[in-house]
């Protein structure tokens, strides 16, 4: 090899050697230091859009989480409230049981009805429950109700033969599932009570030859208990009986096992013309009560409860990463009027005389229908996003496990690298010195 002095290659080798070294080892320092193994776009450009993309899927999987367990938050205040509504609403069928008996006076019927006004003010009060400054249960946040004038509140009875139809067949001639007479007589004597606008209409009038709807047309008069108009009619879905109302979407609702039904419901819809109970009393032509006859009677199950008209408010849960992805939960009216315990006068249900208070026991039943069933629905929509809490929680771990995979450094592979790289950079430098002094010898030549 020629001795030259102008390009010492050996040295200008080494050089890019050591460049070389000394990059590699700032590279293995840089992955140590940050414990990752893409540091920049550079590092890995496909590797590095990936891992950005999944760390911007973990933060919204996190706040999805915290979302659900907010939304569970605002579920257990308002099942709460709900649960404060029902139970109040036992103590208060337990009274309209006490006024119902006749070892009270008025007077002490009085004192019960001063008991149940507080009662039922806290129903109010429960209903008005707030969290984050949102009132829960009053309606505002409620699921759609397109029904023009709102949907009528509505029962059913399914202890009778099916086919009975309540326009066309006769009260006599009534009969239990199986087909045996129910023994209602034309002597009998039939009273029905019912509760609207907080107060309580009752009549009595012999059963004759009339059918079930007659005790609520206005055809004659007799046989309206509210002297302003009916209130009450016969419902039937055309010439299907397993129809018993129509819901808040307008649609007609059917009976669970899709078997006939007598069906009775308000004339009118809307929570000013909901009906809040009605009861049927039965007794012969000497007074004395037929019990068989009224447990059949009284086994109508409420099927549509009252509501206004209104938009869809239903408060919407985000759960996902994606728009639209969210739970849905409605919150229904659930203060005293809405559930039939208080007229628009503020005044309570009465229990003031023996047949106010039976005729209130049934409006109870209602109530703690329609409030179970809000108990249900707040109890189904914890469950979901408990179940959906866990779920967010699980593909948030794979996810930044899959994330890990991708861009965090192996530490100890990237030590060696960097130990590796640290010693050949000072390998390189050691010799980098010898390559300089190689030239060195040229100048003996010139002495």
């Amino acid at each position: 090899m020629p001795l030259v002095v102008k390009n010492n290659m050996q040295a200008a080798n080494t050089l890019n050697t050591l460049n070389k070294n000394e990059k590699d080892r700032a590279k293995s320092l840089n992955q140590v230091s940050s414990g990752m193994k893409i540091n920049s776009a550079g590092d890995d450009p496909s590797g590095m859009s990936i891992s950005e993309r999944m760390r911007v899927q973990i933060r919204a999987l996190d706040q999805d989480n915290q979302n659900t367990q907010n939304g569970n938050s605002m579920m257990k205040v308002a099942e709460g409230a709900v649960a404060s509504t029902v139970e109040i609403l036992r103590t208060l069928k337990e009274k309209c049981i006490n006024a119902a008996n006749d070892t009270n006076t008025d007077d002490d019927r009085a004192t019960i009805q001063k008991e149940m006004d507080a009662m039922v003010d806290q129903i109010n009060d429960n209903a008005n429950i707030q969290y984050n400054g949102k009132i829960l249960m009053s309606g505002t946040y409620n699921n759609q109700v397109s029904v023009p004038g709102g949907t009528q509140s509505s029962w059913a009875n399914q202890a009778f033969e099916e086919g009975t139809n309540a326009t066309a067949k006769r009260l006599s001639d009534y009969k239990d599932r199986n087909g045996n007479s129910l023994g209602i007589l034309a002597s009998d004597w039939m009273t029905v009570s019912y509760v609207k606008d907080g107060k309580t209409y009752e009549k009595t009038f012999r059963v004759g030859d009339f059918k079930l709807s007659q005790c609520f047309t206005n055809a004659t008069g007799d046989f309206v208990p509210n002297p302003g108009g009916q209130d009450i009619e016969a419902y039937t879905g055309g010439t299907d009986l397993s129809y018993v109302g129509v819901d808040q979407y307008n649609r007609e609702v059917q009976t669970a096992d899709g078997k006939d039904a007598v069906c009775i419901r308000a004339f009118n819809g809307g929570v000013d013309h909901q009906i809040g109970g009605v009861t049927f009393r039965l007794t012969d032509s000497r007074g004395n009560i037929k019990k068989a006859q009224n447990n059949m009677l009284d086994k109508f199950q409420m099927t549509v409860r009252a509501q206004d008209p209104t938009p869809d408010n239903a408060m919407v849960f985000q759960i996902g990463t994606r728009s639209n992805q969210a739970v849905k939960v409605g919150f229904t009216d659930m203060h005293a009027k809405a559930l039939g315990m208080m007229g628009s006068d503020s005044k309570a249900i009465q229990v003031t005389t023996r047949a106010r208070a039976n005729a209130a026991v049934n409006v109870i039943e209602n109530a703690i229908g329609m409030c179970l069933d809000q108990q249900t629905v707040l109890g189904a929509a914890q469950a979901r996003l408990q179940f959906t809490s866990s779920n967010i929680i699980t593909a948030s771990e794979n996810t930044q496990n899959a994330e890990s995979v991708i861009r965090d450094a192996d530490m100890a592979k990237a030590m060696t690298d960097y130990t590796k790289s640290n010693i050949l950079t000072q390998t390189a430098q050691a010799m980098l010195a010898q390559a300089n002094q190689s030239s060195s010898g040229v100048l003996s030549l010139l002495q």
